[in-house]
């Protein structure tokens, strides 16, 4: 019998994006979902949320307003499938980690490697360390779900060149039940003025909401996780809606050059329903 060392991804951003200190990262997680207005009727959480992933000071409060959505859930939701785009390597397809858990300063999430061993057949996904070993769209996530989430599992998917009917294989062969959700991690325009990064952004949001898949990487950089989510939403008949729409320079930053962001949730029909008869 051989055994197996177990490895972790370290954490890349803690101390940059977010508090590396433990309990000045739980305040400040604390302080942003107090910020969140309280929902009601919600019967299940959404199957799929946008959410951003900047430094908590500038998008935080955005991100808090999807992931608030899921601690109803805390107890069903085993299994969550995290994609985000590739800011630090170039590469094709998919790529995958070889580790078994990536850590956060609330501790290591451990990776469902069934799940990625069942992607390795794919042609377009790739086990590569390197585009996950400093990339900061996936692991500023990890905390919001350690705080909202009991029990759970990751499938960390970081996104290169690849077209989304690529990326919608490989969402649609994840999606189980109610024990999984998908996080889409993006954020909108880059460095316009304030009002015209408005203007932008809201058109994007507006075509999303429409589940238009010709999102550009001008207008979120996340924007083929975006359409292969749109994809994958239509098929399975989901509703999107708009939960926050801010900029940088709304929450921490100068308006001269600005960040947009975006929280937006995708529920099942049926529970749209529910939600809307109450």
């Amino acid at each position: 019998m051989t055994s197996h060392t177990s490895t972790i991804r370290p954490a890349a951003v803690a101390g940059s994006f977010y508090p590396r200190d433990p309990k000045l990262l739980r305040a400040q997680l604390a302080q942003m979902f107090d910020t969140v207005p309280p929902e009601s009727g919600q019967a299940h959480a959404p199957k799929m949320l946008v959410a951003p992933h900047a430094g908590y000071q500038y998008s935080g409060a955005i991100a808090a307003r999807a992931y608030a959505l899921l601690a109803p859930q805390r107890d069903r939701i085993r299994r969550v499938v995290l994609i985000g785009p590739a800011h630090r390597v170039a590469f094709r397809g998919i790529a995958v980690p070889s580790v078994d858990a990536f850590w956060s300063p609330l501790g290591a999430v451990p990776l469902d490697t069934a799940a990625i061993e069942a992607l390795r057949s794919l042609p377009q996904v790739s086990v590569a360390d390197a585009p996950h070993a400093w990339e900061h769209s996936l692991e500023v996530h990890l905390p919001f779900l350690q705080s909202v989430l009991a029990e759970f599992s990751i499938v960390p998917l970081i996104v290169g060149d690849a077209s989304p009917l690529d990326v919608a294989q490989v969402l649609e062969t994840l999606w189980g039940g109610q024990e999984t959700v998908v996080i889409v991690s993006s954020d909108l325009s880059h460095y316009h003025e304030y009002a015209l990064a408005r203007q932008i952004d809201a058109s994007t949001v507006q075509a999303v909401l429409r589940m238009e898949t010709g999102i550009d990487h001008e207008q979120a950089c996340g924007a083929t996780p975006i359409n292969a989510a749109l994809l994958c939403a239509r098929r399975h008949g989901l509703h999107p809606r708009l939960l926050d729409l801010r900029n940088s320079g709304d929450t921490a930053g100068p308006r001269d050059r600005v960040v947009g962001y975006c929280a937006i949730a995708f529920d099942e029909v049926a529970d749209r329903d529910a939600r809307d008869a109450g």
